[in-house]
Parts: C-alpha cells; sequence; structure tokens
C-alpha cells in the first residue's frame, strides 16, 4: 500500500524494562521479537529512512534487527525519557518530510494503523496525526520533520504536549482504543498473552543490568 508523501519511521525501543523484569523488546508475537516486528511493520510504509533509537542493550537489539533496513541511533541518555530519543534521531529526519513515530511496545500494532495515520496527516493542515485510545492521544503519531529542528520536548513528554496544544480539527486522529494496551509490567505481560497479542513467556528472563556502557 503507497503511503501519499515523504517520511522517515523512528522507532523508540531504548528502554531499560525495569517493571518488567526483562527486555520487552524481545518479547514475541507469531515466534518474532516485538522490536523486529515494529520495525518491519514501519518498513511497510515506504519509508525513505527507518532510525531505531536503541539504549539499554543495544547492541544484542541491534542484533534482532540486522536483516532489516534501519539505522541504529543509539542514546546514551536513555534513562531521562523519549525526549532524548527524539533528538537522537533528530539529524536523520529531514525538514521536509513527515516523521511516523512509533513505540516498540505496542503489540496489537498492525500496518494499517501506520498507513492510516500518515495518509490522515495529510489531510489536515498541521500535517499531524496521532492515536486516540480513547483516554489521551499519542503513538504511534505522524508529525513534521521540522519539529525535530526546534525540540523543546523534555523528560516522557516527547511531542505529546505540542500536539495536544493544536486545534482538534488541526490533527488527524486514528481511533484505535487496542493501542492503548503497552507494555510495562508483568500484569501487562500477562493480559496481552492472554489477549492473544504475544507469545506466552515460559518463565520470565531474569533481569540484566542494561545501563549502557
Amino acid at each position: 500500500m503507497a503511503t501519499p508523501a515523504k517520511h522517515v519511521g523512528v522507532v523508540l525501543a531504548a528502554g531499560g524494562s525495569s517493571r518488567l523484569g526483562q527486555p520487552k523488546q524481545l518479547l514475541r508475537r507469531d515466534g518474532e521479537t516485538v522490536i523486529h516486528r515494529t520495525v518491519r511493520l514501519v518498513a511497510t510504509t515506504g519509508a525513505e529512512c527507518i532510525v531505531v533509537v536503541l539504549g539499554a542493550g543495544h547492541d544484542r537489539f541491534a542484533d534482532e534487527l540486522a536483516d532489516l533496513p534501519c539505522t541504529i541511533v543509539v542514546n546514551a541518555g536513555w534513562s531521562t525519557g523519549i525526549a532524548g530519543s527524539l533528538r537522537s534521531s533528530a539529524p536523520h529526519v529531514p525538514a521536509d518530510a513527515l516523521a511516523l513515530i512509533v513505540a516498540c511496545d505496542q503489540p496489537a500494532l498492525e500496518s494499517h494503523h501506520l498507513h492510516a495515520l500518515l495518509t490522515g496527516a495529510c489531510s489536515v493542515v498541521s500535517h499531524s496525526a496521532a492515536t486516540d485510545t480513547g483516554r489521551v492521544i499519542g503513538v504511534p503519531a505522524v508529525v513534521p520533520g521540522a519539529w525535530f529542528a526546534d525540540m523543546e520536548a523534555t523528560g516522557d513528554h516527547g511531542f505529546r504536549d505540542r500536539l495536544r496544544d493544536l486545534a482538534p480539527d488541526a490533527v488527524f486522529r486514528l481511533h484505535a482504543p487496542e493501542l492503548a494496551r503497552d507494555i510495562d509490567t508483568p500484569a501487562d505481560l500477562h493480559d496481552a498473552v492472554a489477549a492473544g497479542w504475544l507469545d506466552p513467556v515460559a518463565t520470565n528472563e531474569p533481569h540484566r543490568d542494561m545501563s549502557p556502557l
């Protein structure tokens, strides 16, 4: 399925999974790790470039992506939140392109969500789109590449506040309540497995020190 505008993909996968107790990036759906699956789905949109931002355990996760066309960026300050990862990806995001921002811990994500967001972003004046889960708007999201050159985001906010400050009719909203489910805790993992969105995990992998070297 072709998308209507030049765009790059930015996959946020730098977290240390401290609350989960094992690397969420290596959880599996249909035998495929979620980090590989996320990047593969972004690739279906025809992105000119896919930037994957890693932090904790970056060498290990980069090996998972060896067969996919992507650029690995390491955010040494991954523990400070999403904004640092977005800044790390900024040199790879042209100002005249759209940026499709995706997290790697939404196991219900499908390619049709990403295509709908890109198409929707082209239909509104702000060239922005976000996922409406029924509570808030968030990722996956599409923003103008120029936003990366003028970042005021801090901590875990990323571009969230800037998107929410736009007029309601200036942002395309994709209603996708299934994407509200992310994987932060063992309870989240249990629920995702029960819903069929992740493969069963026989035993939790002991948590490792995922701090960057």
